[in-house]
């Protein structure tokens, strides 16, 4: 058990509740077969997902790449004039989690960052390995620069975001569009962003042994199943901290105090600055991986939203 005496209150109380509902079920184990775990998984994970923003229209959309069609979510808040477009790639370890399982943190952000919201459905692993997510994101993104206008959408203003291995995808997304000549984007939202393949930071070695929302356990899980062979470890496209970083629109990094991807995070705000990108970035302290599911119980995670809202409006 992780020592709490330096969590936010707010933080330490919604995961004491969320463990409490936990226990009622079969433990989520990272192992394979994945499939009775996902199931859990994303049973408990919509217990945050409910609620938020009321929007004026939410509808169901597909996108055909790859020979596979790609569901998406476009969310569009009660504001009366042309809006940008945020295309968010949900977290959870390339492995599981959903639009469902997001649909609340999607309309935050829809309703905080004033954007039509486009939430995408990638393939997940070990069924689709690198880099079949990451080219179903950059179809999709593309599809909104051609042809967003048939879906009421704004495809000459669009912004990528993502959390966690969503906000992987993200970047990742960014710099494959960069270097194929693909649209220009207006930013790239990542919340505390899976950049690397290393488990011996800092913040894994302080938080990876568990208890903080993720460790280093099921991140080198993740990874296992996430790439096809041991080489990709290294593909910048699938650590993007490994990558050249030059020629990237404005960025917000949004990051945990007790998280293990904390300090690569961290390097790679610094990495996106010497690259000479537009880069801001907040820590939150007292909270960990994945705080920003928990916009209903943890008044922080509102203020990442808040902050993250304010930035769109900025730069879209």
């Amino acid at each position: 058990m992780a020592d709490r005496s330096n969590w936010d209150p707010e933080m330490a109380a919604f995961t004491a509740e969320a463990e409490q509902e936990a226990a009622k079920y079969p433990p989520v184990r990272v192992t394979l077969p994945l499939e009775p775990h996902r199931r859990i998984n994303d049973l408990l994970g919509m217990r945050t997902a409910v609620g938020g923003p009321v929007m004026a229209e939410t509808t169901d959309r597909w996108v055909s790449a790859r020979g596979r069609r790609i569901f998406c979510r476009v969310f569009r808040p009660a504001v009366d004039r042309p809006l940008p477009t945020l295309v968010y790639f949900h977290g959870g370890g390339w492995v599981w989690a959903n639009v469902d399982t997001h649909d609340r943190m999607t309309r935050e952000y829809a309703a905080a960052g004033m954007v039509n919201v486009v939430s995408v459905d990638y393939a997940l692993s070990p069924e689709a390995k690198f880099p079949q997510a990451l080219e179903e994101c950059a179809a999709v993104v593309r599809f909104i620069a051609e042809s967003g206008a048939d879906w009421g959408l704004d495809g000459s203003r669009i912004l990528l975001g993502g959390d966690s291995a969503g906000g992987n995808l993200a970047l990742a997304t960014a710099l494959l569009l960069r270097d194929t000549d693909g649209p220009a984007l207006k930013g790239i939202l990542a919340n505390y962003p899976v950049s690397d393949s290393r488990f011996d930071t800092p913040s894994y070695q302080e938080f990876g042994a568990g208890g903080y929302g993720l460790n280093t356990e099921r991140m080198s899980f993740y990874w296992s199943v996430y790439i096809a062979h041991e080489a990709d470890r290294l593909n910048p496209l699938a650590a993007p901290l490994r990558a050249d970083l030059r020629g990237l629109p404005p960025v917000l990094v949004l990051l945990a105090e007790l998280d293990v991807l904390r300090s690569e995070g961290e390097a790679l705000v610094e990495k996106l600055r010497a690259a000479g990108n537009p880069v801001e970035t907040r820590m939150f302290p007292g909270v960990v991986h994945g705080f920003l599911r928990a916009t209903g119980a943890v008044q922080k995670a509102r203020d990442a939203v808040a902050a993250a809202g304010a930035w769109m409006q900025r730069v879209g």
